[in-house]
């Protein structure tokens, strides 16, 4: 019997699909047929497909639907596609269970002392597990059905059982639900609060509002052929590099700064270095003086005496006697790499503008894809800049400092104190400061400065602790000073009840009463009843505001909204310290990084910048750039230490408590309830594990390929 004849057709249409899945063909570009050939021709074994000027006419072909056999066959490469996902989950799954036990049995750091805060999650811990061992047992009697009446209890358990139910209804029930009922109002209050300031994110793009400059500076090339009177309208402007023990990001963000597009007679570069380790501090100085045989103004100041952190070490670089000569001071942190035009773009919104302080540029992010907690970052923060900021800066002209990539009016800052070393939020400090001095800020939403986000859970979660304890800290030193400024009524209450009340003590508050305190609390106490739409409907309203910024988050909208919800107990314990000074509201540690961007970025840095106009002797080896430069610098790491895991204590009690009360709601048979417990319990359980930065290895890609027929 003869083979059946190839099927050339079919062919054809599989390797331009092959050729649109990897990009080199276009959807929409029309393609010649396949030559026709002999089955005994040697060319018959391959395909040819015509890649470039095409020669059918637009549209040719399309008429014609794809043959039954056609369809089969994609539905069968579609449904290979999926078998070879779900045989690739048990692996998966499997390489997240050994992560776990990994980071079980590993050496933990030596935990921190107990704190207030986790001795009573502990103590509610060992009640729930109590509480679900008697109902339980009363389910497995029949009590659920028929509970037992006080008086008439024969058994002991019986009678146990009953004096609960009579404890539960006339003692505990009424106070939990009161405190629901609070909290659920503070939820409505914040929502409405988000979805006011999502409304206004809307008005702005509908109606395209945005700061507009009254003037442009021309790029520092543009002045090579004009006079000196030119160079003299750029004003005198200082950048200033705060760091401290950052090896990993020290030369981008001094390549990055030192390669503004302005006028090098016109600007001034201060590295503030605040790094206890010599060995840093040598060859910070070193890159700094690379640049300054390059011919840029830059100096390196380091503190003996680190006093105030990162407010003392602006204070003290601001106290220098040349900084008279200049009129404004740009700042950006370590890890933050301002493009060339950065200054170009953000000095003209000063000029015309006498009673404008602040200038504040928008965060963009090197590493927003690199795990599951960058992308929930890149949510939260996309969604701070784009609705909160820019809203807060087109409507009323204030809002938070960022603390780096922004420029100050200095007469701004020297009129409204200085900096300040009494909180850790010192940018939150003067920002309030020089509104209540009757200052405005703008916030350019187009400009973007590129910065790196925490990949590890513990850099994140003391990053998250400094920025909700410090505004607490903030807003108990200065709100008498609000009630007696002398400004209008409208000002002192969006500062006391928007920016602070609202925004920074509520939001933490009702989030971890509501949902990890009050939801598992109500299902060993029926009568408190959290409805439906509390637990999941308006929480999902409210993460998908949250990601409207941001479209290409949307795969991510549940684990954004558990581990938003995860995150609540460190913002609550980060609250409580800040307001009642406990003494970890103080704590000051740098935000690890890891240095995201690539050498090449370095060596595109170093070759932006011309040669030095003045007359200096310098050695090859020493201005030479590229990656030979880079090769030369050997910094000799130091001894590593055997790696150690950390175990969340809080995160973890607080998952056991969540799925004893998914357990106890299976009794009670509350559908939403308990998938929201299991599910809350589960991402608790992984924070705990500190399994949420953890980059599991990625499966290698089956591609199937078309043999001839």
């Amino acid at each position: 019997m003869s083979p059946p004849p190839p099927n050339y057709e079919l062919q054809e249409w599989w390797n331009k699909d092959r050729l649109k899945a990897h990009g080199f063909l276009s959807p929409s570009t029309p393609q010649s047929p396949l030559p026709a050939t002999t089955p005994g021709d040697a060319s018959s074994q391959y395909a040819a497909v015509e890649v470039g000027t095409p020669t059918t006419p637009v549209g040719a072909g399309k008429s014609r639907g794809r043959s039954p056999r056609q369809m089969s066959w994609f539905l069968l490469l579609r449904l290979l596609g999926s078998a070879f996902l779900l045989a690739s989950l048990p692996s998966r799954i499997f390489g997240l269970f050994r992560t776990a036990a990994r980071r079980i049995a590993t050496p933990t750091h030596r935990p921190a002392p107990d704190s207030r805060l986790y001795g009573l999650i502990r103590g509610f811990l060992v009640i729930a597990i109590l509480l679900l061992v008697l109902e339980l047992a009363a389910y497995f009697k029949g009590w659920h059905f028929s509970p037992p009446s006080y008086a008439s209890s024969a058994e002991v358990l019986e009678f146990i059982y009953a004096n609960w139910l009579m404890i539960r209804v006339t003692y505990l029930a009424p106070p939990v639900q009161a405190l629901a009922n609070m909290c659920i109002v503070l939820f409505l209050v914040q929502s409405v609060d988000r979805l006011v300031l999502t409304l206004g994110c809307f008005y702005i793009r509908l109606r395209g509002m945005k700061p507009v400059a009254l003037v442009e500076y021309g790029s520092a090339g543009d002045l090579e052929s004009r006079n000196r009177m030119n160079v003299d309208e750029y004003p005198m402007v200082l950048l200033q590099i705060p760091m401290c023990n950052e090896r990993e990001v020290y030369q981008q963000s001094i390549a990055a700064v030192c390669i503004q597009d302005w006028p090098r007679e016109r600007m001034l570069v201060q590295v503030l270095d605040d790094s206890d380790d010599v060995e840093v501090q040598h060859i910070i100085n070193a890159e700094v003086q690379k640049w300054q045989q390059k011919g840029v103004h830059i100096i390196y100041r380091h503190r003996l005496i680190r006093t105030g952190y990162k407010a003392g070490n602006l204070k003290s670089a601001m106290s220098c006697d040349y900084v008279k000569d200049y009129e404004f001071v740009a700042i950006f942190d370590a890890d933050f790499q301002p493009a060339p035009d950065f200054l170009r773009k953000t000095i003209p919104h000063f000029k015309g503008h006498d009673d404008v302080a602040l200038v504040q540029a928008r965060w963009s992010f090197v590493n927003k894809d690199e795990n599951l907690l960058t992308r929930l970052q890149n949510i939260n923060l996309t969604f701070h800049f784009e609705v909160e900021q820019q809203v807060n800066g087109i409507f009323i002209n204030f809002f938070g400092f960022n603390g780096t990539a922004g420029v100050w009016r200095i007469k701004a800052l020297e009129e409204s104190g200085g900096w300040l070393e009494r909180t850790t939020v010192e940018d939150m400090d003067i920002a309030v400061r020089a509104h209540l001095c009757g200052w405005k800020f703008i916030f350019l939403n187009d400009v973007k400065c590129q910065c790196e986000l925490p990949e590890s859970y513990e850099a994140y979660k003391k990053q998250q602790h400094r920025w909700h304890s410090g505004p607490m800290q903030l807003f108990r030193l200065c709100f008498f000073g609000i009630l007696h400024a002398k400004v209008s009524f409208f000002k002192k209450a969006n500062l006391i009840f928007l920016f602070f009340l609202l925004r920074k003590l509520i939001l933490p508050f009702y989030s971890f009463t509501l949902f990890c305190i009050i939801l598992p609390l109500s299902m060993f106490l029926p009568e408190a009843h959290l409805p439906a739409w509390v637990v999941c409907y308006v929480p999902g309203v409210m993460s998908v505001m949250s990601i409207l910024p941001a479209p290409r988050s949307f795969p991510f909208i549940v684990p954004y909204l558990l581990f938003e919800n995860t995150m609540s107990v460190t913002k609550f314990h980060a609250m409580i310290s800040g307001l009642f000074k406990l003494g970890s509201s103080y704590e000051w540690i740098v935000t690890k990084k890891l240095g995201r961007s690539s050498e090449a970025d370095l060596v595109s840095y170093v070759k932006e910048v011309p040669e030095p106009r003045v007359e200096i002797n310098i050695h090859r080896s020493s201005s030479e750039s590229g990656l030979a430069e880079l090769n030369k610098l050997d910094v000799t790491k130091k001894a590593g230490k055997a790696k150690m895991n950390r175990l969340y204590r809080k995160e973890l009690a607080l998952s056991i408590i969540l799925l004893t009360a998914s357990v106890r709601s299976l009794l009670s048979a509350q559908g939403i309830h308990f998938y929201f417990l299991l599910f809350q319990g589960v991402t608790f359980l992984a924070v705990g594990l500190d399994l949420i930065g953890e980059q599991l290895p990625r499966q290698p890609t089956c591609i199937i390929t078309a043999a001839p027929f």
